[in-house]
């Protein structure tokens, strides 16, 4: 059956994509030849093949010193509802098991696509990681746009570091940050982190750091261009990043992001 062989397929690459998001991506590819089953027996047939998403708990790291001596931003988009990309990007540091031992993800993420736009990943906390998706992120806009641009984070040290801040003022982007440690200050960018971790990372053998990056590089573009967002009214990132306007969301609960 050539569906269920597309299946096993996305599920190799993809190991905690929920069963929602699985069906609409297999349904479009298969909508029009008459065999695409319906939701609930898609699930069934996930069910009997060993194919349902399996959860495991792993330990966690910090990655945010907030105890420095640099100087802390407010925050600017408390009240905000972001009408178009690139009007705020949101950035966090999450961490990557491997074999080698733990690597350092940063990601910028476009608070109104979701799109991840900038991504580095190093060995360490240093601010070189940040500042390198920081960099990624400001090459696919002009000068025009970043200076309409707000970028938020919380106050770790990377982010509040005089090189990373000269990056910013350089290119006239404003500087938002957190003002407590509720990490609902920065949802968008915890749960692009979490979506990440928990549909994948968490589920896969990492032999080496620099075999992470290949690995992180095709699991984002799979992220940006194939994974609907309940966010953004089961849409992918890179198809609501050419658009502008309010965007239909498809949850209950005003604080979440899939």
């Amino acid at each position: 059956m050539i569906i269920l062989f597309r299946i096993f397929e996305y599920r190799k690459n993809n190991p905690g994509l929920g069963c929602a998001k699985l069906y609409l991506i297999v349904k479009r590819l298969f909508e029009n030849t008459g065999s695409m089953p319906g939701r609930d027996a898609f699930i069934e047939l996930l069910r009997k093949n060993g194919l349902m998403v399996r959860l495991k708990h792993r330990r966690h790291y910090r990655t945010t010193d907030s105890r420095h001596h640099y100087r802390k931003y407010p925050n600017l988009i408390a009240d905000i509802v972001p009408s178009r990309p690139n009007e705020i990007w949101v950035s966090d540091i999450t961490y990557v098991e491997t074999d080698e031992g733990v690597c350092y993800l940063s990601l910028i993420t476009d608070a109104y696509s979701h799109k991840i736009v900038g991504w580095a990943v190093g060995p360490t906390l240093e601010t070189a990681y940040p500042l390198e998706a920081l960099r990624m992120a400001l090459a696919t806009i002009d000068d025009v746009t970043a200076s309409r641009l707000i970028h938020h984070s919380d106050r770790g040290c990377q982010y509040c570091s005089n090189e990373y801040v000269s990056e910013l003022r350089k290119h006239h982007v404003s500087i938002s940050m957190t003002q407590s440690g509720d990490p609902l200050e920065n949802a968008i960018a915890e749960r692009a982190n979490g979506i990440l971790k928990v549909e994948w990372l968490y589920k896969m053998k990492i032999p080496t750091r620099d075999e992470c990056r290949s690995i992180l590089s095709r699991i984002i573009d799979f992220y940006n261009t194939q994974r609907p967002h309940m966010s953004i009214g089961m849409q992918t990132p890179e198809t609501v990043h050419q658009q502008a306007g309010e965007q239909r969301r498809c949850w209950k609960n005003s604080y979440a992001m899939g």
